[in-house]
């Protein structure tokens, strides 16, 4: 957008870009391990932007140099926070001595020092980052994630039916699951509500990456294994919304889930999380249902069995509440950010 606005853009990265109208710089860092990897790319991109003259610099990444922040992963120091809840006593240790974590924290507290701006993608991320690192409210702006309408909308009966017959789906109804982090988007909270509905017309997809073997001896023990599809990383994700009734998401952190609000682009109810950024766009009983306790099972699987009878209704309530936030509306909005700040 801003290229072809006539901007000249430069993008900093550590991996091979291209595009049209663009100048690509190419970072140097390390892929292993992890910790240096964040912290000289940092170092690196900053050296870089020094040799230059940029009338404003956006970061998406926790880096030394910028203008405006996108916290678009949220704040690392709540997710620590949040991790205790499902994490051992020995692990919770490891948090405050691990590499990792305590450069990460170094990065995110030296970003938000340094930025002008902060874009937050939900108000639950502006409440975490002002929680843990206090400064002026207006410091951090907050701009919800967009949707691609046209690529994510309702599918009619006959292509529903379609795609059921190509992907073997047999159930009535579908619930849908798709993340890549399963402990922490709550998959085994999901399995447990899985195993409460009390209906035999259904099946559960749970797309994003291939299942460890825990997660297949879990849907085995509850005695679901076999209404429950573990399709690994999918590349057509959009075929799974178009056959789906109810979208689910345990999640115990996640700043704004984009799979949320496309399966309310596509015409889902969504049944997440208060600890969801995307929640804020949630009406309990309109759009879904939003659940304060990400391991209340139980509650899941009340709300799933609600919603599977109201799907209908509340999946056209979702799709209407999905159009306010078209992702050009999202990109705009970044860009007037960027027209009013600058070195």
């Amino acid at each position: 957008n801003l290229a072809e606005r006539g901007h000249d853009v430069h993008i900093f990265s550590a991996f091979n870009r291209s595009g049209r109208n663009l100048t690509i710089h190419k970072i140097r860092t390390v892929s292993s391990p992890s910790f240096l990897s964040n912290i000289i790319f940092a170092a690196n991109t900053r050296s870089e932007l020094k040799k230059g003259s940029f009338d404003c610099v956006l970061s998406f990444e926790r880096t030394f140099f910028q203008d405006i922040y996108r916290a678009g992963d949220g704040c690392h120091r709540e997710w620590l926070d949040k991790r205790k809840s499902v994490d051992s006593f020995f692990k919770k240790i490891s948090f405050t001595v691990n590499p990792h974590h305590l450069l990460l924290l170094y990065l995110e507290k030296e970003c938000f020092s340094n930025s002008g701006t902060i874009i937050a993608n939900s108000m639950m991320v502006k409440k975490d980052i002002l929680r843990h690192y206090p400064m002026h409210d207006n410091k951090i702006r907050v701009i919800y994630n967009g949707v691609d309408l046209q690529k994510f909308q309702p599918a009619d009966t006959d292509i529903k039916a379609d795609i059921k017959n190509d992907l073997g789906i047999t159930a009535d109804k579908v619930i849908l699951f798709v993340g890549s982090d399963f402990k922490r988007k709550g998959v085994p909270t999901l399995l447990k509500a899985f195993s409460m509905v009390e209906r035999k017309d259904i099946q559960l997809l749970i797309a994003g990456k291939e299942a460890k073997d825990r997660y297949l001896s879990m849907a085995k023990k509850l005695g679901i294994n076999k209404k429950v599809i573990f399709r690994g990383p999918e590349r057509e994700i959009r075929r799974l919304y178009c056959i789906s009734d109810v979208f689910v998401l345990p999640t115990i952190y996640d700043p704004f889930s984009n799979a949320a609000l496309e399966a309310m682009a596509s015409g889902i109810p969504v049944i997440t999380t208060a600890y969801n950024g995307a929640s804020e766009l949630i009406e309990n009983g309109v759009h879904g249902f939003v659940i304060d306790d990400p391991s209340n099972a139980n509650a899941f699987a009340e709300k799933i069995s609600s919603a599977l009878l109201h799907a209908e209704d509340m999946g056209r309530q979702a799709r209407l509440k999905a159009q306010e936030y078209p992702i050009d509306d999202a990109v705009d909005k970044i860009i007037r950010i960027i027209s009013g700040s600058g070195r």
